[in-house]
């Protein structure tokens, strides 16, 4: 492998082009309440699922209790997108800024736009923590309204760094067992390792951007 970036080209190739198709793949999971015995990927999306409800409840407020079905649903697509970007010729759409910006931008933006049309003294008082000095509050301001702009940048970065990260080393090692193929005993277990770590991490950051999300609705409030 020449590139270790090429794993993140959209283009795959051309008698195979997979590159989109975990957009469509989680189609296949909707009619699992068809059968009388759940089975086991039906019993382990109701337990993840209940898991992130009640995260989610805790979050926020009971007001705001009627939004929960978005950041369930931004949770499975991300995780979708992650799980399913770790299998053979499928590109990994999370791992370009486009993609994450896309899902996070819309979020943040729509959170400022409620809040500040409808709560604009709370909005201000955020911008001053408690306790500020007078002489501070001016640098306060400024330094609480960078932070908070640049938070869509940090949940689609976050995001897309940690798939990059872990997506680089499965191909470095790949690769190093492609030339030197006699290193197969010791590179296969720590391959089946890093892919479960992969696994991992693609749970860890979608309920990791549904978390931070949920909070910045409950700061509006």
């Amino acid at each position: 492998m020449t590139n270790l970036f090429s794993i993140f080209d959209p283009s795959t190739s051309s008698l195979l082009s997979l590159n989109w198709v975990s957009f469509s793949i989680p189609i296949i999971f909707l009619p699992l309440s068809y059968w009388l015995s759940p089975s086991r990927w039906n019993i382990i999306f109701k337990k993840i699922s209940f898991y992130i409800t009640m995260e989610i409840k805790n979050n926020i407020s009971n007001k705001s209790i009627k939004n929960i079905i978005i950041f369930f649903s931004l949770f499975w697509m991300i995780l979708m997108m992650n799980l399913l970007s770790l299998y053979p010729y499928i590109f990994t759409t999370t791992s370009h800024l486009s993609t994450t910006m896309i899902l996070a931008m819309p979020m943040w933006l729509s959170l400022m736009l409620y809040g500040w049309m409808n709560m604009a003294n709370h909005m201000f008082t955020h911008l001053v923590p408690l306790s500020t000095p007078m002489m501070l509050s001016f640098f306060m301001v400024l330094i609480e309204t960078v932070s908070n702009i640049i938070r869509p940048i940090t949940l689609s970065v976050r995001l897309t760094a940690n798939l990059i990260a872990g997506h680089l080393l499965m191909s470095l090692m790949s690769s190093i067992y492609e030339n030197f193929q006699i290193l197969f005993p010791l590179l296969s277990p720590l391959l089946m390792m890093l892919t479960t770590l992969e696994y991992a991490v693609a749970m860890i950051q979608s309920y990791v951007f549904i978390t931070l999300t949920s909070l910045y609705l409950t700061e509006i409030e």
